[in-house]
């Protein structure tokens, strides 16, 4: 077949959905445009889906499964993309955070996840959770993605790890004075490692600040940069240049205006002491 897309169903559900749709279909010797028939709709809008262009509904799931006889699973796999925590783009982001060289962070209001502890990553989760946002197995679902990119930092060799945080994160109490603390005290490790840069973006800086939105930026292996940024709905990764290249250089500009590492342990440190 001419032009055909791989699938990757670890990239996200939508390309998990998508994998097992064509399957199905193959299995059936149908074509997309045959598929589209018996469903009510185009070949063209199976072929969105297929390639996770377009997100499966309740009630195109619901077809699919009627038109190749697989009773609810499609229905049921659907039914995981819309109830995850997971925003749709993000496993896929996961995947390259897992072998970046390096990783670029800036942070507003709270610690960034692969500086969390255990506490303080529980303490936000359940906020989530309390709110109505999220379920418990939701929220569970995070916790342990967040354990195994906290573990994947491990790896040799370690990535360098750059992390710029707004001064707001390290003065917002999470979890109560314990939790907030204990994470006050992980930044200053963090701070330690010989593979990792910590800078507090302070207050002061004003409209000098470069973001006024959380900023991930990884270098992959062969150097190739991508930006990885979120709406309410959806996780987006960026490889053109166009867009990726000003993001660097702000966040150069950012790291250049911000405090220093020693100055910003100070800072850091200042605060846990004045938390009982």
């Amino acid at each position: 077949m001419v032009n055909r897309k791989a699938l990757d169903p670890e990239s996200s559900p939508g390309a998990a959905f998508g994998q097992r749709l064509r399957r199905l279909r193959e299995e059936r010797g149908w074509t997309q445009d045959e598929l589209g028939v018996r469903m009510g709709c185009t070949g063209t809008h199976i072929s969105a889906v297929e390639t996770g262009r377009r997100p499966p509904t309740g009630r195109f799931s619901a077809s699919a499964d009627r038109a190749l006889g697989t009773g609810e699973e499609l229905q049921g796999q659907c039914n995981a993309i819309r109830h995850t925590a997971l925003l749709e783009g993000f496993p896929e982001y996961v995947r390259q955070e897992a072998r970046a060289a390096e990783i670029r962070l800036f942070e507003l209001g709270i610690v960034p996840g692969l500086l969390q502890t255990p506490e303080y990553a529980a303490a936000i989760t359940m906020g989530a959770v309390r709110r109505g946002a999220i379920t418990e197995q939701q929220a569970e679902e995070r916790l342990t993605l967040l354990a195994k990119r906290q573990a994947s930092l491990e790896r040799t060799p370690a990535p360098l790890v750059y992390a710029v945080l707004d001064e707001s994160c390290i003065c917002r109490p999470v979890g109560g004075n314990g939790v907030t603390a204990a994470q006050l005290e992980r930044l200053i490790a963090f701070a330690e490692l010989p593979s990792t840069v910590l800078q507090v973006a302070p207050f002061s800086l004003g409209e000098r600040r470069s973001f006024d939105l959380p900023v991930t930026l990884l270098t992959l292996p062969d150097r190739s940069p991508i930006a990885y940024s979120e709406s309410a709905q959806q996780g987006r990764l960026e490889r053109d240049m166009r867009f990726v290249q000003p993001l660097l250089t702000a966040y150069h500009q950012l790291q250049a205006e911000s405090a220093s590492q020693a100055a910003s342990v100070a800072t850091i440190e200042r605060l846990r002491k004045g938390t009982p």
